[in-house]
């Protein structure tokens, strides 16, 4: 069974931000919107639950600041200890001042490249995918929402559409398998 789904083109982020609103004021369903740039709010007017990706850069931190505490500890105080400058290293507490700059900089690193790899886990970027964007202008100058027709007449929601600003509509007969 196929679905519609009407791609909207607009030429402004203002237009589409109030084209957005109106949308969700009338329950159509907004699969997605493509923009150029990121639009400052429009995940709110979208309705979008907020991201939880901070929580996940934290933990992330606490794992590089687990290994860097774990690596010092049995670098510098069990396998191999040092008398560095005056320093002994009798315990990992007397030297932890010495250590605060690895402890960052493994904090760091760690939640640096692990948020990356979420980053592209989540958002499905394998090497070699081929690019899902609708319209190639939507790179360039302009914006498009795709809307789900769902059980609404199609001609009904272009219209509509068409009402909100668009400069083109086009209706796209979408397999529900992909």
């Amino acid at each position: 069974m196929a679905s519609k789904v009407i791609h909207a083109i607009y030429n402004d982020d203002d237009i589409l931000m109030q084209a957005v609103k109106e949308v969700r004021a009338e329950k159509y369903h907004i699969e997605e919107v493509y923009t150029p740039f990121p639009v400052h709010g429009l995940d709110k007017v979208m309705g979008l639950e907020p991201t939880r990706i901070a929580i996940t850069s934290f933990m992330y931190g606490l794992v590089g600041l687990a290994v860097a505490i774990t690596m010092m500890n049995f670098i510098m105080i069990e396998d191999w200890p040092q008398d560095i400058g005056g320093k002994p290293s009798f315990s990992y507490i007397e030297n932890m001042p010495a250590f605060v700059p690895i402890m960052f900089e493994l904090t760091v690193f760690f939640a640096a490249h692990l948020m990356v790899i979420t980053f592209y886990m989540r958002s499905k970027l394998w090497p070699f995918k081929k690019a899902e964007n609708p319209d190639v202008r939507t790179t360039d100058d302009h914006f498009l929402m795709a809307v789900d027709t769902g059980h609404h007449d199609a001609e009904e929601v272009a219209n509509f559409l068409r009402g909100t600003g668009a400069i083109e509509i086009s209706l796209i007969d979408k397999d529900e398998d992909h």
